[in-house]
């Protein structure tokens, strides 16, 4: 049976119909109706965000409650309305497109009953498009506990994240990360050709530290992390992180010509030239207000190790959550944030002992590794607005470089 998709429906909509078949593969049969058992899909099949489980209004409300982390007052008073209407038995009366699958031997949620040992209800956050799009599982008990996470790496990119994650906390496992807390992987193997990783939940629901703690627990999680396999000093020019950028370049032109990668090697060039001293140590990757979570007890929750790397500058995670903050929360046009990331660098970089006089390079250097992921990875291409990454972050560190140079 073909899975229909809305003909009003907007990107996230054919996603939804992708997923389907990835997840219910034949001869299950997914399909859309109204009504009735099944997944409530949030809001609309034509404006898909989520798949809340029928059948326990605790675990549906778990469900919306874990579906992300709300980042901002107005996004954590909506979901918790949201979870409300759902633990009131309201959530599917109100939204009333069902997602209805024919047949669930071989499918992924049955695997996944298998491997925790448990009956277990699965939900789905249905994210705009990037070409790290993955599907991802929230695992939920019948009384409303969450028992893990999945995830499903379904093409190159994503099989490769999956494994980096994958090792990333199997290695951080025995590492002293000070407040820093990561869930164990539960499961790995192939499904269906498809790599998937089965991680533990995270105590995301325990009571969480004030504004300030959490700032202030933060940024320690984040030096633990820059300093878990240690931090060396040396000058930038000849470091294996110099190698690895400059690599990274050539290998997006050896993919097709892009005037992106001529500008950026021209900017490696003047840092490089002005040759720093930089401290060297590990980054989450990928350090977001959507992956990490203070608690009131201290600890720092933190998920989604997927770009996990060393020997790169200490600082990266707070350079990278800053920017993020500023564009995706606070609103701030992408060249204005990524200029005031660089002329704030050096209060961002102070508790990593980065040297203060050229923290600027360190975070050009930021901006230049977070250039070369969006090239590599085809960010534009798959729709991904800060993709085009010559129409706000490559202005604004050509800019800084040509004002330092006079």
């Amino acid at each position: 049976m073909v899975f229909r998709v809305p003909p009003d429906g907007d990107g996230r909509s054919a996603y939804l119909a992708e997923l389907a078949e990835l997840i219910w593969p034949a001869p299950a049969e997914p399909t859309l109706r109204r009504g009735g058992r099944g997944w409530v899909v949030v809001p609309s099949a034509a404006r898909p965000r989520l798949l809340v489980p029928t059948g326990s209004p605790r675990a549906a409300a778990s469900a919306v409650r874990h579906s992300t982390e709300a980042v901002g007052r107005k996004a954590k008073l909506v979901r918790q309305g949201l979870a409300t209407a759902f633990r009131l038995g309201l959530g599917p009366l109100v939204f009333r497109d069902r997602l209805v699958v024919r047949s669930a031997a071989g499918t992924l949620d049955a695997y996944l009953a298998e491997v925790l040992g448990t009956r277990s209800l699965v939900s789905m956050h249905i994210g705009p498009a990037r070409a790290n799009r993955k599907p991802v599982l929230q695992l939920l008990g019948p009384d409303g506990r969450a028992l893990g996470y999945a995830k499903l790496g379904v093409d190159p990119l994503t099989r490769t994240l999956i494994d980096v994650e994958a090792a990333a906390l199997r290695r951080l496992a025995d590492l002293p990360l000070g407040p820093v807390t990561l869930a164990r992987v539960l499961h790995q193997a192939e499904w269906h050709g498809h790599a998937l990783l089965v991680q533990e939940a995270l105590p995301v629901r325990l009571p969480r530290a004030t504004p300030a703690a959490a700032a202030a627990g933060e940024r320690a999680a984040m030096v633990a992390v820059a300093g878990c396999l240690g931090v060396r000093r040396r000058s930038y020019a000849g470091s294996e992180h110099a190698a690895r950028l400059a690599d990274a370049i050539d290998a997006i032109d050896a993919l097709g010509p892009r005037p992106e990668a001529g500008r950026l090697r021209a900017v490696l060039k003047s840092v490089a030239d002005a040759d720093p001293t930089v401290a060297f140590g590990a980054w989450h990757g990928d350090w977001n207000g959507g992956n990490s979570a203070v608690l009131a007890d201290g600890r720092v929750l933190v998920w989604d190790w997927e770009r996990f790397s060393s020997d790169v500058p200490v600082g990266y995670d707070a350079l990278h959550r800053a920017v993020q903050t500023a564009i995706g929360h606070d609103g701030v046009e992408p060249t204005d944030a990524a200029r005031a990331l660089i002329t704030d660098a050096a209060g961002t970089l102070a508790p990593f002992d980065q040297d203060g006089r050229d923290a600027d390079l360190v975070a050009v250097l930021y901006l230049v590794e977070l250039a070369a992921r969006y090239l590599r990875d085809r960010q534009a291409e798959a729709g991904a607005r800060l993709g085009h990454v010559d129409a706000w972050l490559l202005p604004a560190v050509e800019e800084h470089l040509a004002r330092r140079a006079r």
